[in-house]
């Protein structure tokens, strides 16, 4: 069994990865929580990309426990504002991971606004403590919507609308179905072929 650390405290993600791999058919990868090890310190995501800052995250883990580590840095790109909130999606209101105030405000920066294009990005990379990377990008397509629905996801997902899904919002899909076409799932899927060659290390 390998253990595989993933750079996040949210519950969510490490569930996507653990059902990226079962869909996968990769077996023998034990999943581990920054709960689950010896306490580090977080490292300063300064990085001007996704990818960037997904490296920046995964190296620290590797580093700091000796096991290879999964991170991921994701946003949401409108269109009209340039791409951001970007690399700052999870801060855009001034808190780290404040969901309801960062709409709230991407919401009344556009509202005034018809074009409603927007993407969310997500990078996931690994890094080994060996000292080999791999990273991977994948996008949803969708519009921003002028007001929140649905009570599932988390972030922005109540905001954007992707492009295929009937009009609902990414809170109002199932986690399956979220997992199946998210920017990160399609980045993990990328990956998981990567992690798979971690037993044969």
């Amino acid at each position: 069994m390998v253990e595989l650390l993933v750079a996040s405290n949210n519950p969510k993600k490490l569930a996507e990865l653990e059902a990226v791999l079962a869909e996968a058919g990769i077996a023998g990868i034990e999943l581990v929580a920054p709960a689950d090890v010896a306490a580090y310190p977080e490292p300063v995501e300064n990085g001007l990309t996704f990818r960037d800052n997904a490296l920046i995250k995964a190296r620290a883990g590797a580093a700091a426990t000796g096991l290879p580590c999964v991170a991921d840095d994701s946003g949401l790109a409108v269109a009209a504002m340039g791409g951001m909130p970007g690399i700052l999606s999870a801060r855009w209101a001034g808190r780290h991971g404040d969901d309801v105030a960062n709409n709230a405000l991407l919401l009344a920066q556009m509202e005034d606004i018809e074009l409603r294009d927007a993407a969310f990005v997500s990078c996931c990379a690994l890094a080994t403590p060996g000292g080999e990377e791999f990273s991977v990008e994948g996008r949803w397509e969708g519009r921003l919507l002028r007001r929140p629905r649905g009570a599932g996801g988390f972030g922005y997902d109540p905001i954007f609308e992707p492009l295929g899904e009937g009009g609902r919002s990414a809170a109002e899909l199932t986690a399956e179905e979220k997992n199946a076409v998210s920017h990160r799932g399609r980045a993990l899927r990328e990956l998981a072929v990567h992690i798979a060659e971690l037993k044969n290390r």
